[in-house]
C-alpha cells in the first residue's frame, strides 16, 4: 500500500468510525456540551434586566455568550424601526 492510499484509508476510517455529532447552538453561539452555561447566562441577564453586553463579563465564555444573547434579543429588529414621516423629507426634487 502506498503512502497516499494509507492516508486515504486513515481518513476514511476516521470519518466512518465515529458518527457525526451535530453541533448544538444557543441563539447562534456554539455550545461545547449541552448549552447549560449559555442558558444560565441568558437566565441571569433576564432576571437582572441586563441591557448592555458590557455587563456580560463573568468568568465563563458560555455564560457570557448566553448573557449577550439575551441583550441582543432585546434590541429592536430593523423591521421594528419607526418609519420616517415622509412630510419631513426634502421635497426639492
Amino acid at each position: 500500500m502506498n503512502r497516499s492510499a494509507a492516508v486515504g484509508a486513515i481518513v476514511w476510517l476516521s470519518l466512518t468510525a465515529y458518527p457525526a455529532v451535530a453541533q448544538q447552538t444557543f441563539e447562534g453561539y456554539d455550545c461545547t456540551a449541552d448549552c447549560s452555561g449559555h442558558q444560565a447566562g441568558y437566565d441571569w441577564a433576564e432576571r437582572n434586566g441586563i441591557s448592555d453586553a458590557n455587563d456580560c463579563d463573568g468568568n465563563s465564555q458560555s455564560f457570557n455568550e448566553g448573557c449577550q444573547a439575551y441583550v441582543e434579543e432585546q434590541q429592536p429588529a430593523p423591521d421594528d424601526e419607526v418609519p420616517r414621516d415622509e412630510s419631513d423629507e426634502d421635497s426639492s426634487e
